[in-house]
């Protein structure tokens, strides 16, 4: 593409995106556990985040063999801070992308394109409640 046509924020792209919300794996062998935290895009996994929002256990807890219902996998989630990284712009990856939809944080028309093939109809929270409300009077006025 010619460099005269190309808008401000086509031309610095590459610069906004600088943070991710990805998973970070911990746990043992054939155990793992998923921190879900904030980094710099281009920094390596291992190296220390930002911020961590959130807990995914991949592995289902087991249920009693009487008991039909769906195997449900453990999702820890600081809801306030994960609407303030996406508000601030952090792009998520494809799987906390699917754990965000599932979890009624991003809605299922979220525009980017994922590479899993489940579609997300409706979160499976039904009513999100924020736990920590405060009131806006005990709010100290700068």
């Amino acid at each position: 593409m010619n460099r005269e046509l190309m808008t401000l924020a086509e031309r610095t792209a590459h610069k906004r995106n600088l943070v991710r919300i990805r998973l970070a794996r911990f746990g043992r062998k054939h155990q793992p556990v998923y921190n879900i935290v904030v980094m710099r895009a281009r920094k390596a996994q291992r190296k220390m985040p930002i911020e961590v929002i959130g807990t995914y256990d991949p592995i289902a807890i087991p249920k009693p063999q009487e008991d039909k219902s769906t195997p449900v996998k453990e999702i820890n989630l600081d809801f306030h801070r994960a609407k303030y990284w996406l508000g601030m712009g952090a792009e998520p990856t494809d799987k906390v992308t699917f754990l965000f939809k599932k979890a009624g944080l991003l809605p299922a028309f979220w525009p980017r394109e994922s590479k899993f093939g489940t579609h997300v109809t409706k979160p499976v929270i039904k009513d999100i409640r924020e736990t920590q409300e405060v009131l806006t009077e005990t709010i100290r006025k700068r």
